[in-house]
């Protein structure tokens, strides 16, 4: 049983507004999330972690699609690892595996997330990452180069993060213990020395993270219903 947690509970702090509910074509941000995870078929049960202060707003929406697989919607923390934690103490005792989805992820596709759990299965934890193409600098806090990186082999960090369940629980037990901040799971489960693999994503996939992400995450979604011939 694979259960999925979709984390809504972040504080858009570089939006200026809470872009979880920012409309993108004609729907909430979140929406395209939980929707990808139901439309999954691997997928049995979907928690959604939101903010506290905009949880019954959050219960209106998803009541109002009626999603057969939404088990559960909780109240988030204030750190990202802190909604997780949040998330998985209402896991089913069934599940065998644990997804983790940022819900600022709206592109993400059911294909990409079979392509995660079906290397998940056989590896015991991976994750979706996109290959850097770009040339990349560490520069000093006044923004002067001083460094170059390689960037073979280098990969930006992506959600769906899939594991198995006891070693997601075992990883954040781990990093509760010796008070680990953390970004994604997968640095939970490297402070254990864990391996995960990755999936190379060359589809869009980004995190909303700016006013301007957000037409161009309508235009992808056009685009792709255009491909499948929606609305033609």
């Amino acid at each position: 049983m694979l259960t999925a947690i979709i984390v809504a509970a972040g504080s858009s702090l570089r939006m200026g507004f809470d872009k979880l509910f920012a409309p993108l074509d004609g729907k909430p941000v979140f929406f395209h999330s939980i929707d990808a995870f139901e439309r999954t078929k691997s997928i049995s049960e979907i928690i959604v972690v939101g903010r506290k202060d905009r949880l019954v707003e959050l219960e209106g929406i998803v009541r109002t699609h009626n999603w057969k697989k939404v088990r559960e919607i909780v109240a988030g923390g204030v750190h990202r690892q802190d909604s997780v934690r949040a998330g998985l103490a209402r896991v089913s005792d069934s599940a065998e595996f644990v997804a983790v989805h940022d819900a600022a992820r709206p592109l993400v596709t059911p294909e990409q997330i079979e392509r995660v759990f079906a290397l998940c299965r056989e590896h015991g934890g991976a994750a979706l990452a996109e290959p850097i193409t770009d040339t990349v600098k560490r520069a000093t806090e006044e923004c002067f180069v001083c460094a170059s990186i390689e960037r073979d082999q280098l990969y930006a960090m992506q959600t769906p993060q899939i594991f198995s369940r006891a070693m997601l629980d075992q990883a954040y037990k781990a990093i509760a213990t010796d008070n680990i901040a953390i970004t994604d799971e997968v640095s939970a489960l490297e402070h254990l020395g864990h391996k995960v693999i990755l999936v190379p994503n060359e589809e869009y996939n980004f995190k909303i993270t700016y006013p301007a992400d957000i037409p161009l995450a309508a235009f992808v979604i056009r685009e792709r219903q255009r491909g499948a011939g929606v609305g033609v």
